[in-house]
């Protein structure tokens, strides 16, 4: 199962064809997936679930359906075990970007938590995992790939937002900073967080 979110709604794309009541089921081969989104943005529907009876046909069928931008991002810990955060639209977010041509996923992720934030010294310890958002560019939808690593840095400098691509802030947060951060943050970057960090609002799971 996956999990797609337009805005903080998450469609899912599943093996199951009845997800239970609130859900519209619809096969994944077969939907008009821009429709969906419309009414999605909209409000009009908040349970949707795609299916297709294999699981590894469901991205597939979402590929064709909607031009994929990769991209790369860091949940990046100092020696304090603090978060590196990052504030732009009003919304507490990490460090992500754009891959580039000829880049590696994991370089890629490097350079953007460097470039969104001014920090140094970072080492990937582990990948954490692919998060999906459909997103609209030029008036078209896109569907964003991005896929998440786990860093480390004894950096204790100073900390320089990139305002040209808005970045308000960039804040290294603690536990309790953190799960304030997060009732201010995206669906999609609640995922990557430990139960812990969520204490005071609900993980966005399938109803």
């Amino acid at each position: 199962m996956y999990k797609v979110f337009v805005n903080d709604v998450p469609l899912i794309l599943s093996t199951k064809k009845d997800l239970g009541e609130n859900y519209v089921s619809l096969p994944i081969k077969k939907v008009r997936i821009k429709r969906i989104i419309k009414k999605i943005s909209k409000g009009e529907l908040l349970y949707v679930n795609l299916y297709h009876e294999k699981e590894e046909k469901l991205l597939k069928h979402l590929f064709k359906k909607l031009r994929v931008v990769t991209a790369a991002g860091g949940m990046v810990l100092n020696d304090k075990d603090e978060i590196l955060f990052i504030y732009r639209k009003k919304r507490w977010d990490l460090p992500k970007g754009k891959t580039e041509k000829n880049e590696t996923i994991e370089s890629s992720a490097i350079r953007e938590v460097e470039e969104e934030t001014g920090v140094e010294g970072l080492k990937v310890t582990k990948f954490l995992q692919k998060t999906y958002h459909i997103f609209k560019r030029k008036g078209r939808y896109r569907l964003k790939v991005t896929h998440w690593y786990e860093m480390r840095t004894s950096y204790d400098g100073e900390l320089r937002p990139e305002t040209k691509e808005g970045i308000e802030k960039a804040k290294w947060k603690d536990l309790k900073k953190s799960q304030k951060a997060l009732q201010k943050s995206y669906a999609n970057i609640k995922l990557l967080f430990p139960e812990k960090y969520l204490t005071g609002h609900s993980k966005d799971r399938v109803a």
